[in-house]
């Protein structure tokens, strides 16, 4: 159940009908500073951005955002900031992508397909590289081990561009929610337990203001209860109106 149930998020995040405010490609452009910070230190930025993510209470952290199998089962209420600090250093990919998540099902942000093209891109070269490192060792292939070297050095090079630039998107949307980038409407602090919208009911849309008391097309009072018609306090001129067929 609980695969079919994360299967459904993500198919959902990608109709989700709000997009970041800047994508992965234009992020060093967006925030040149944050993005070297966490090119030379991504636990650290990820730590902040969790952080961040959680309105500032750990009182709300719980391991990897609530979406692998050990969240919730690591001790996180005793002393949330040691658990965050080991997540960030030893789960690092999993605390970018937890976080990532978070922020999508909190602001029904989808992923485009350009981010979907980047990310999958780094994990194919990732695996790619884990293959020709078995093979490598399997078949002692000097010309195997040089490919798989090669493919690892490209996977860490990728993998390191990639992570800062998401986490500076985080940033970014992180800014744009707390005021950072002009006022904003104000946003309250989702509970504990629904920090992913899947069982949020549909927000209602915006609508049109009610019609006038009279109702359309001109606004006309509703005939009076009494005998008679118009009613005399009317006034004369209003009926027929101007541009009705006589």
């Amino acid at each position: 159940m609980g695969s079919t149930a994360n299967l459904d998020k993500m198919t959902m995040r990608q109709n989700y009908p709000n997009l970041w405010r800047t994508d992965l490609v234009h992020t060093i452009v967006a925030d040149p500073p944050f993005c070297c910070f966490a090119f030379l230190c991504g636990p650290c930025a990820s730590y902040l951005l969790r952080k961040r993510a959680l309105y500032n209470d750990m009182s709300r952290y719980t391991c990897c955002g609530g979406y692998m199998p050990c969240s919730g089962r690591c001790g996180e209420s005793h002393c949330p900031e040691l658990c965050l600090c080991t997540e960030v250093f030893l789960c690092f990919a999993n605390s970018v992508a937890s976080t990532r998540f978070m922020l999508q099902d909190e602001f029904n942000i989808q992923t485009t397909k350009c981010d979907n093209c980047i990310i999958g891109f780094m994990f194919c070269l990732q695996q790619l590289a884990c293959i020709f490192s078995l093979l490598a060792c399997i078949t002692g292939s000097e010309e195997i081990g040089e490919a798989s070297q090669l493919l690892n050095c490209l996977s860490d090079i990728v993998y390191c561009t990639v992570c800062p630039c998401m986490q500076t998107q985080h940033k970014v949307e992180l800014d744009r929610r707390d005021g950072k980038f002009g006022p904003q409407p104000v946003m309250a602090v989702p509970p504990v337990q629904q920090m992913s919208r899947m069982d949020m009911p549909v927000p209602p849309t915006a609508g049109y203001p009610p019609p006038p008391p009279y109702g359309p097309p001109y606004g006309y009072p509703p005939p009076p209860q009494a005998h008679g018609y118009p009613p005399a306090n009317y006034p004369p001129a209003a009926y027929p109106p101007p541009g009705y067929p006589r």
